[in-house]
C-alpha cells in the first residue's frame, strides 16, 4: 500500500488526512518514523514554514512527505495571529490560552468587524524533486463565546460563512468531522493537492 508522511505529531491532523485520503494510502506521522531534529518555524509566511517542514521530513526519512502550516488570520488584527497562531499566548499549542487571549483582544470589536479566515499552506516534498505548494482558505467570523468540542485550536471561536448561510451559526467545533473535512481550509488545500499527491504515489 502507498504511504505518505505527514510531518506532524498532531493526531487530529493525521486522522483528518487519513479520512480524506481513505484506504488507498497509509498516513504516517512523525511518531511512526525514526526521530530527527525539529527545526524551528522561522518563516514569515505559511508557505515558507510548510515547505521547510516537508523538505526536512523527506530529506531525513526518504519518505514522500506532506507538511502544512496553518493558522487564523483576523481582519481586525491585520491578519494576525497568522503564522504565530499556535503560540499566540506565548507557548506552543496551548489552545485555551490562545483562545482566551484572542477573545480579550477582540472584546471591543463590533460584530460586523469580526471577520476572519483560516489559512492552510500545504507542501508536498518528494525526495529529489521540487516541492509543490497548495493553499486553502476558509472564511468566517469570530464569535464572543466558545462553542463546541470537536476540532482543535481556534475551532470553537470560528463560525464559517457556510454556517451563517445555513442560518445555524455553528462554529467549526460544532461541525461533524465529515462536514469539516469538506469545508475546512485544510480540506480545501488537500483537495487541491490530491492530483499532485496521487501522481507522486503512482496512484
Amino acid at each position: 500500500m502507498s504511504r505518505v508522511l505527514l510531518a506532524t505529531r498532531n493526531r487530529k491532523k493525521l486522522g483528518e488526512l487519513q479520512r480524506i485520503l481513505g484506504d488507498q494510502v497509509t498516513v504516517l506521522g512523525l511518531g511512526d518514523v525514526p526521530e530527527f531534529p525539529d527545526e524551528p518555524e522561522i518563516g514569515a509566511t505559511f508557505e515558507e514554514n510548510a515547505v521547510a517542514k516537508a523538505v526536512q521530513a523527506a530529506t531525513a526519512t526518504g519518505e514522500i512527505s506532506l507538511a502544512d502550516d496553518s493558522g487564523l488570520a483576523v481582519d481586525a488584527l491585520n491578519g494576525m495571529p497568522g503564522v504565530l497562531s499556535a503560540r499566540w499566548a506565548g507557548r506552543h499549542g496551548e489552545d485555551a490560552a490562545n483562545n482566551a487571549l484572542l477573545l480579550a483582544q477582540l472584546a471591543d470589536v463590533p460584530d460586523d468587524r469580526r471577520g476572519a479566515g483560516f489559512v492552510c499552506a500545504l507542501a508536498l516534498a518528494v525526495p529529489g524533486a521540487e516541492p509543490v505548494i497548495r493553499r486553502g482558505e476558509w472564511r468566517g467570523r469570530i464569535v464572543r463565546e466558545a462553542g463546541g468540542s470537536n476540532g482543535f485550536g481556534y475551532d470553537p471561536l470560528f463560525v464559517p460563512a457556510e454556517s451563517d448561510v445555513a442560518g445555524d451559526g455553528r462554529t467549526s467545533a460544532q461541525l461533524t468531522p465529515a462536514e469539516k473535512d469538506q469545508l475546512s481550509h485544510r480540506g480545501r488545500a488537500i483537495a487541491l493537492m490530491l492530483p499532485d499527491l496521487k501522481l507522486a504515489l503512482g496512484l
